[in-house]
């Protein structure tokens, strides 16, 4: 959600941001619709406060015999105009809202403009590409063959995207959160684990309602939606509260399933365990001061860097054009890591600065002390490690002429063994 008064005082500034993202909005509509609310209460607040007026001189004229019959007509007939305009008023702040909540959030400056990911920016590298002197191998024919991986039989389990990991491949799994827990605790983040079912006040205050169809798997019946991410549930923790802003920033750690239908991601990526319907990822949040959100977010992808340097993964930084970044963030970088198996590389980990945009919505603000007033304050969200995402990395990176794959060496205190 957007700062009221920005869309009103700077519209034209909000239309360059459409332009620049390449999407599709109805910012005139918004426009009127938010002209029209605004009238409609100025009118039903000056309804209201005549028929209290009237109401007053009403009880008056009896106390004094005088006949009332005209002046109860005339409020009765206030009555059914202001009746008329509430349901009016519900109406237009229905529709506005729904914009409002769907309206993407402003471009950071530093952020290339450009309509897809043909504008993105490569910042950095890191890393040298292995040189195999074998045939390199995608991490799905690896892992079957050593029975690491079945998703044949979850196929019939479950459908498209799903998979059972088996074996060392699990004790793998578990061995990256458990890297990644200590690693994140060592950067004084707090560990956390989230609910991952939440409600849809909670949900919508995190994603665009519009992009739900398409991303968040819902519970029949029930006023609850599976988190595609740890972000959903963490950034609705402080829901309608005012923090003391001395105890920020606050920075989590959370580890949790991730649901998602990939409903746009049709043809893509169907070998494997890539892009799934269900996967664990290690999430950074942090609730921070506006003035400090961009070296917070500086913090996060140097974080997330590091983790895959001590993995020994070769990977590059991509800071995210206008057009390709998610509509909530304003700013985001990708890390992408080489993957041999498909001679490319291939996003593994997203950190992206919200500002106050979820924070609107959530309605999570800050003070630093009781007199002053509240400000709107910055949300970030960042991957740590995507675990099946970096299991493919792990495979086809560390994959042995024999068919075998080496464990990096931070992980090898966890599996208690250095190949698979």
């Amino acid at each position: 959600m957007l700062d009221p008064k920005l869309i009103r005082d700077q519209p034209e500034k909000v239309r360059k941001m459409i332009r620049d993202r390449a999407v599709k909005f109805d910012f005139d509509n918004m426009i009127e619709l938010d002209k029209k609310r605004r009238d409609l209460i100025k009118e039903t607040d000056e309804l209201r406060k005549k028929r209290n007026q009237m109401s007053i001189s009403v009880a008056k004229a009896k106390k004094s015999n005088e006949d009332v019959t005209p002046m109860l007509e005339e409020m009765s007939d206030i009555s059914t105009v202001l009746n008329e305009l509430e349901e009016n008023q519900k109406t237009v702040e229905v529709d506005y809202t729904h914009l409002a909540f769907s309206i993407p959030n402003m471009i950071h400056e530093s952020v290339p403009i450009g309509p897809d990911e043909s504008s993105n920016i490569e910042i950095r590298k890191w890393g040298t590409i292995p040189n195999f002197d074998f045939d390199v191998k995608g991490h799905e024919e690896i892992a079957e063959k050593l029975d690491l991986l079945d998703i044949q039989r979850a196929s019939k389990t479950a459908g498209a995207r799903f998979y059972y990991l088996k074996g060392d491949l699990v004790k793998l799994a578990y061995a990256l959160t458990a890297f990644a827990s200590e690693f994140l605790s060592e950067k004084g983040y707090k560990l956390i684990q989230p609910p991952y079912m939440i409600n849809r006040k909670s949900m919508e205050g995190a994603v665009i309602a519009d992009d739900f169809e398409d991303v968040i798997y819902k519970i029949h019946n029930e006023d609850l939606y599976l988190i595609g991410t740890s972000e959903h549930a963490i950034a609705s923790m402080y829901l309608d509260e005012i923090l003391d802003g001395k105890s920020l920033p606050d920075r989590f750690g959370s580890i949790s399933p991730c649901f998602r239908k990939e409903a746009g991601a049709h043809g893509k990526d169907q070998k494997g365990i890539f892009r799934v319907h269900q996967f664990e990822k290690f999430e950074q949040f942090v609730f921070t001061k506006p003035e400090d959100s961009d070296n917070e977010q500086e913090k996060m992808i140097t974080n997330s860097e590091e983790f895959f340097q001590k993995l020994g993964i070769p990977h590059r930084v991509i800071l995210l054009s206008s057009g390709d970044m998610g509509k909530v963030s304003a700013k985001t970088y990708d890390v992408e890591a080489w993957m041999p198996g498909q001679n490319s590389y291939r996003e593994i980990c997203s950190i992206s600065n919200c500002l106050d945009y979820q924070s609107r919505r959530l309605k999570i603000r800050y003070r630093d002390k009781t007199n002053e007033e509240t400000q709107y304050i910055h949300t970030l969200n960042g991957t740590l490690v995507a675990v099946e995402r970096t299991i493919v990395a792990i495979i086809e990176n560390f994959q042995t002429n024999d068919g075998h794959i080496k464990v990096p060496d931070v992980l090898q205190k966890y599996l208690g063994k250095d190949k698979i």
